[in-house]
């Protein structure tokens, strides 16, 4: 367990160190809560804008961390030989996966500190139902982290690094973070079955109105928590 906590805290240092991984992981999803709390131009219904961006935001921070700040990293690790090196310690394959998981989770709450501390500021009043929107939050770490390390242990380096944003990008856009799911026309559907948008279908209704998100919504998130971690272990390459 001193290997595992090691490893967890060096995870986390290296995580705060990076000043690019700070500006995906809580500089853009704080600028986007901002600005577009601010400035009204999207459609994001008769409510304050703040009321609609701060669950989709929220599950933006998500996929910043579990997918292009875990996915880059350990990409990185692979490339250089780091990760090959540290399976072959003490510390061992399954305590160093765990380790990084646990890196995530930590960062993710610091996340939510702040994003909710400035949503709040701008106006936010939220009315949770806190065990399913952590729940929905877990199955998405889940889904987004096995999809970044799927990509950071079959593509190199650097095609993981465009790739990843690229994505991030995408999910940014049709994942119901910035607009609404239902103003995305033929998209929508699509948008759906992703699981940045089962994950805003989520949040917006136990963090806007206390009550459980759809069961299409839990369904699409439980897929790709299986799934995608699936496909990780079948397709990651170590070296």
């Amino acid at each position: 367990m001193r290997a595992f906590r090691a490893q967890v805290a060096a995870e986390v240092r290296m995580t705060l160190e990076r000043g690019e991984t700070l500006l995906v992981t809580i500089g853009i999803p704080a600028f986007l809560l901002v600005f577009f709390s601010l400035v009204h131009v999207l459609p994001t219904g008769k409510g304050k804008p703040v009321d609609f961006l701060a669950p989709g935001v929220l599950a933006l921070a998500v996929m910043s961390t579990a997918m292009v700040s875990l996915g880059i990293a350990t990409g990185f690790e692979r490339s250089y030989g780091v990760l090959k090196r540290l399976g072959a310690t003490p510390l061992g394959r399954p305590r160093l996966l765990g380790a990084k998981i646990s890196a995530v989770l930590a960062v993710e709450v610091a996340q939510v500190v702040v994003l909710a501390a400035i949503a709040l500021g701008l106006g936010w009043r939220p009315h949770p139902a806190a065990g399913l929107a952590v729940l929905a939050e877990l199955l998405a770490t889940v889904a987004f982290g096995g999809i970044g390390l799927a990509m950071a242990g079959s593509l190199r380096a650097e095609i993981n690094l465009a790739a990843a944003n690229a994505l991030y990008i995408v999910l940014l856009l049709i994942g119901g973070v910035v607009f609404p799911l239902g103003k995305l026309g033929g998209f929508a559907t699509f948008a759906r079955l992703l699981p940045a948008g089962a994950l805003t279908q989520a949040l917006h209704p136990t963090l806007g109105q206390g009550a459980a998100p759809g069961v299409e919504a839990w369904a699409v998130l439980a897929g790709w928590a299986v799934l995608a971690p699936l496909l990780a272990a079948l397709t990651f390459s170590w070296e």
